[in-house]
């Protein structure tokens, strides 16, 4: 009987955890990515200082807005990127405020689910590199920069899987 009762609660535990699991790529899941990114020493010093944080056209941040292609553009969230002492640490994650992204700093991503799927798995083909060349990953913004960070850039992909979210419906 103990067993039965505790099977039960453990399943409507899950049922409870996973009602409140953020959908992918919605605003609360926006900043439990720019939580993670803090997370990941990779991205905040590979990415900090003047390698990649401080070209910020001296607004002050850059920011990565991204989406899922089943959604559709006006479903964007964004993560916003400040160099704090030589660190890219994330500043904010959520709803699109940067409403006039400047590409020659800042970025637009978007893919299938499919895609975002495979990437956020480091998935053979799905890499930074791979996801790039073979159109997998849709982005705006500069080419040549995203090109010098490729090894940290594969951390970020990757972030996208670590952070959960629901894929069965849109923001």
């Amino acid at each position: 009987m103990k067993r039965k009762i505790a099977a039960l609660a453990a399943c409507i535990g899950g049922l409870s955890v996973s009602a409140e699991a953020a959908v992918f790529m919605d605003a609360d899941w926006a900043a439990q990515a720019c939580k993670a990114w803090n997370a990941n020493a990779t991205l905040t010093t590979e990415l900090g200082g003047d390698r990649w944080a401080a070209n910020d056209a001296g607004r002050g941040f850059k920011t990565i807005q991204m989406y899922r292609e089943a959604c559709g553009p006006d479903s964007k969230v964004e993560i916003s990127i400040t160099n704090q002492d030589g660190k890219a640490i994330c500043s904010r994650g959520g709803a699109v405020e940067n409403k006039t992204p400047n590409y020659k700093v800042d970025y637009l991503m978007h893919a299938t689910d499919e895609h975002w799927a495979c990437m956020g798995k480091g998935g053979f083909g799905c890499g930074a590199m791979g996801a790039m060349m073979s159109g997998k990953l849709k982005f705006s913004g500069p080419k040549g920069e995203a090109m010098g960070v490729m090894g940290p850039f594969n951390g970020f992909l990757k972030l996208t899987g670590e952070v959960p979210g629901d894929m069965e419906s849109c923001p």
